[in-house]
């Protein structure tokens, strides 16, 4: 195979690795970049698809997961889900028709709408669902 086809397919390949960024095609471009050095120096087609296949391999497996942790590393966790299935009581009527609702667990005030459509009044002790963006989902117990 013709060297310039490597240089194409790596091209494509890291295209593709920008407008995802999913850290899935880079690696493979990595191993076109090896074959295309193979073929520059005439190696036959099956020696450089096999070191594509290899240099590929061996760039997802021992790069892929320090990539990947190094990336993630900035993400802020905020431990909010811990809250999910403790015991809360309502400090303000929870009515989802007229969207409004507060419960306080752990000595902290949260926005609360109830599971399915009950309006809970203050002073109900409930539990918590599951968390949709800064809100409680609480249900009677």
């Amino acid at each position: 195979m013709r060297p310039i086809y490597w240089i194409i397919l790596s091209a494509v390949l890291l295209f593709i690795e920008f407008a995802t960024q999913g850290l899935t095609t880079v690696w493979f471009a990595g191993g076109a970049v090896a074959a295309f050095i193979l073929a520059a120096a005439g190696f036959g087609l099956p020696v450089q698809i096999v070191v594509f296949v290899a240099v590929s391999v061996v760039l997802v497996l021992f790069t892929r997961p320090a990539a990947t942790r190094w990336l993630n590393n900035r993400t802020t966790r905020t431990n909010a889900d811990r809250v999910v299935g403790k015991e809360a009581l309502v400090t303000k009527d929870i009515d989802n028709t007229l969207a409004q609702g507060q419960v306080q667990v752990d000595g902290v005030s949260w926005s609360a709408r109830s599971y399915g459509s009950d309006r809970i009044p203050a002073g109900t002790k409930v539990r918590i669902k599951e968390i949709q963006g800064v809100k409680l989902i609480v249900e009677t117990f």
